[in-house]
């Protein structure tokens, strides 16, 4: 099972963040999930939330009035891809605004780095399908009405292959009907070290947590040679 680190390793520094991405390396985590949103002056910015503590749409913030509302540096897509190496970058696409910015950035990247796109606006996704070795994945948060209605949301091509699922309507009955179909399957949203370990023996394929300490318990990063160990 792939471990991805939610947003950084964030228990010590603010997530979404140059240092949280250099914390989740360090713990020798498989990947990094992050939020991309577009800032008002154009930019690729990677911030969760749709509205700044201020109160204001962060679309309607430049990222110097950003990182000044947050009181720490809000990275930038490209600045972190060419900081960040040597991981699976699951970078989720969080509105239609931020799709032509994203695109010409993973299309200058992809073929250096290993990149997944997913978002819970579908057809965002579908328009990066055409770059070869990028992975695309659908964001889902519901629990479908039959165990195959959820086929029809994919398409016919195998342009997209993974589903990533929202843990709480994690549900075996609708894993095992998408086995013989060559699908992967993602989970965000497990809390504690026992649900962690249920991804792990439902044969998840990757898991998107807050929480790599539950399933790293040595370090395998070796931060004085910058390798894997």
């Amino acid at each position: 099972m792939l471990i991805m680190s939610h947003r950084g390793y964030h228990a010590n520094t603010p997530e979404n963040t140059l240092e949280a991405f250099e914390e989740a390396v360090g713990m020798g985590v498989d990947g990094i999930e992050t939020d991309v949103r577009l800032s008002a002056d154009g930019l690729p910015i990677l911030f969760h939330d749709r509205i700044a503590p201020n109160g204001r749409e962060v679309a309607h913030l430049t990222l110097s009035e950003l990182t000044k509302l947050v009181g720490y540096s809000v990275p930038t897509l490209d600045l972190a891809l060419e900081r960040i190496g040597d991981v699976l970058w699951n970078i989720e696409v969080k509105t239609p605004s931020a799709v032509g910015v994203t695109l010409a950035l993973v299309s200058q990247y992809h073929r250096s780095g290993r990149l997944m796109i997913t978002s819970f606006w579908h057809n965002i996704v579908e328009q990066f399908t055409h770059l070869a070795g990028v992975e695309c994945g659908l964001l889902i948060a519901h629990r479908p009405l039959s165990n195959f209605s959820l086929l029809d949301l994919l398409p016919d091509s195998d342009s997209i292959r993974t589903i990533v699922w929202d843990y709480e309507v994690l549900d075996p009955n609708v894993l095992s009907a998408l086995g013989p179909n060559d699908i992967r399957n993602f989970v965000y949203g497990a809390e504690s070290e026992m649900e962690h370990r249920r991804c792990v023996d439902l044969g998840i394929d990757g898991i998107i947590t807050d929480h790599p300490e539950f399933l790293i318990k040595e370090p395998r990063y070796d931060a004085s040679n910058g390798r894997r160990n």
